[in-house]
């Protein structure tokens, strides 16, 4: 593994540190990694709790930031008062993310953080992801795609670190599971995360609940296909008493930002 990327970065980090700094904590691997490089100085981590959250995830990152003793702090939003947000365009993201780092941001310079930082990777510039506009626009800082450190650098570096979580499954906001232009609803939201729940405490511990109207197209890796099938009476029973009409399998399998296709 090549550790002269992460040198860099842990002096860069230092750096940071000594004016402050505030971490937008997801819960993900990225920023996860983060905050464990980053509990020695002057951090505190800023989490939201919203709609487009699972409990589980902010109840990780509160368990997460308390075993490495950093500062936490959970704001409370709810994205779905912005009609911006709530119609679903494709550069949603870019609404939500300026919503969500305004707050930060607030946060940071009420408690006289100068720096921001958050866990984007080399490997999000490559993909669409329209929320990076709103970062550059407020001055966020984005460490990892500054060294140019990738996604699989950061799992190794992390399992080299011990770090439990090094192959924790990404956990993208509930609204991508809806189809661009398609109005989000608590209730659909909550119908999605029901079913994605569910499928977890089947064992399949990674699984998206594509929401398209009344349908539910479940991506799981192709190598739980069997499994699946030997289960396909009970997840059909389950997904119609949460409130699906129909229920599939994606033959393509898991995969990120099919949504975007």
């Amino acid at each position: 593994m090549k550790n002269n990327k992460f040198e860099k970065l842990n002096k860069y980090l230092h750096t940071l540190g000594k004016q402050g700094i505030c971490l937008a904590f997801s819960g993900g691997i990225d920023s996860a990694l983060l905050l464990v490089l980053c509990k020695d100085l002057n951090i505190t981590a800023v989490t939201f709790s919203s709609p487009l959250q699972t409990e589980d995830e902010i109840n990780f990152t509160a368990e997460f930031c308390k075993k490495y003793n950093v500062n936490q702090k959970i704001i409370t939003l709810n994205p779905l008062e912005d009609e911006k947000i709530v119609l679903n365009p494709k550069e949603r993201c870019y609404y939500c993310k300026s919503l969500f780092f305004q707050k930060i941001k607030e946060f940071a310079q009420e408690k006289h953080l100068a720096n921001i930082i958050d866990g984007t990777n080399f490997d999000d510039l490559k993909a669409y992801r329209p929320g990076l506009k709103a970062l550059k626009e407020l001055g966020i800082l984005s460490p990892f795609a500054l060294f140019k450190i990738t996604k699989e650098e950061i799992r190794t570096y992390a399992k080299n670190l011990e770090l439990e979580i090094y192959n924790k499954p990404s956990t993208p906001c509930l609204a991508t599971r809806f189809p661009y232009n398609t109005r989000l609803d608590i209730v659909a939201i909550e119908r999605v995360k029901n079913g994605e729940k569910y499928l977890k405490s089947l064992g399949f511990t990674e699984n998206r609940v594509r929401n398209h109207a009344n349908t539910a197209r479940i991506e799981i890796p192709q190598g739980n296909f069997t499994k699946f099938i030997h289960n396909a009476k009970e997840i059909a029973t389950e997904f119609k008493r949460l409130g699906f009409s129909y229920v599939t399998l994606d033959m393509e399998g898991l995969r990120s930002g099919s949504m975007d296709l």
